[in-house]
Parts: C-alpha cells; structure tokens; sequence
C-alpha cells in the first residue's frame, strides 16, 4: 500500500512539474536544461530566472508533493 501512495504522490509531482517547465517557458524563463546549457556557454542568471529556479520552483515542488499526500489519505 505505502509503494502505491509513493507512486502516486510521484506522479503528482511529475504532473505539476511538467506544467510549472511548461508555464516558465510561456512567461520566458529559463527551467532547469536551459540554466545547465548556459553554464556550459558561460550565460549569466537573471534574478527573475534565479527567483523562479531557486525559490519558486522547489516551492511549486513542494507543494505538489504535499497534494500528492492529500490525495492519498483521502483515497486510502
């Protein structure tokens, strides 16, 4: 039972991450790829891009996460 609230809570977070990768490329930010590929090319990190890879994502993380949790204890 723990192994299928596990999964579900992952696919939870999958989902949202998804969407938040999806949400930051429609507002012009950089995700993840894009923030390693600019090391790489010597790209510097606007505060905009460093707010949202740094705080906001892991919050958005975070926060589906939880959700996940939610959902399981209300279905099991």
């Amino acid at each position: 039972m723990e192994l299928i609230k596990l999964y579900i809570t992952g696919l939870v977070i999958l989902v949202i991450a998804i969407l938040a990768n999806f949400l930051a490329t429609q507002l012009g930010l950089k995700t993840w790829y894009a923030f390693l590929e600019g090391i790489n090319n010597g790209q510097s990190l606007s505060l905009k891009d460093g707010l949202w890879l740094f705080v906001f994502y892991p919050l958005s993380l975070g926060g589906s996460a939880l959700l996940g949790h939610f959902i399981c204890k209300g279905l099991f």
